[in-house]
């Protein structure tokens, strides 16, 4: 019994949507149907926007975050506070944090945790780059918001023992990063900070 109900072409499209995060075959399907049916105001803007962002786009040699310019717009904003450093274990996690608007410091993503059982390792992370940029003068303080997971508090203790050598302070964040950042947007639906510095200690870190 026949199974094809549209050519190679769509059947590839909607392959290739369902190989991204939370869509399966039937949300896919749907997916492709939607950018069919309206080719001219959606299909063509997606597929410009997908080709200028798979030339430009580029990993920041800063702080580590995905961007089309480097150094990334966070590293180059005047505006955020360079003596704080805010450690976070993936891109997603900077971006969720952002999302939640109480972060106006500088980032460095590791690209990962430490994992003894998946063998990476120190030097399969951005950590000899974090301890470079702790060493700057400006820098006052560093901020872990890691995962709480037993490789997340793993890499946080390496890293807290790296830094021992360093004149910044060390503190963490008291839940994992996508926790604190959910609850900080959970909070501030409810109620808007009343100060700038209420909106900083939103979120809420302890002496490492």
């Amino acid at each position: 019994m026949p199974t094809a109900v549209a050519g190679p072409e769509i059947e590839r499209l909607i392959q290739l949507l369902a190989r991204l995060p939370g869509l399966g075959p039937r949300s896919a399907r749907r997916a492709a149907l939607a950018l069919i049916k309206k080719r001219e105001q959606l299909m063509a803007p997606l597929s410009v926007a997908l080709q200028t962002a798979m030339e430009r786009i580029s990993i920041c040699t800063v702080c580590g975050n995905i961007d089309t310019s480097n150094p990334c717009t966070v590293c180059t904003d005047e505006r955020r506070d360079a003596s704080v450093i805010v450690v976070v274990e993936d891109v997603a996690d900077l971006w969720a944090l952002e999302r939640a608007h109480v972060v106006n410091a500088r980032y460095h993503v590791l690209g990962g945790t430490l994992s003894p059982l998946d063998g990476i390792g120190p030097e399969d992370l951005s950590i000899d780059a974090l301890v470079a940029r702790a060493h700057a003068p400006e820098v006052k303080e560093i901020i872990l918001a890691l995962n709480a997971t037993v490789d997340g508090q793993t890499t946080a203790h390496y890293i807290t023992d790296l830094l021992g050598g360093a004149n910044v302070k060390v503190t963490r964040l008291a839940h994992g990063c996508r926790s604190a950042a959910n609850s900080i947007i959970s909070m501030r639906a409810r109620s808007q900070p009343r100060c700038a510095a209420e909106r900083r200690f939103s979120l809420r870190v302890f002496q490492a």
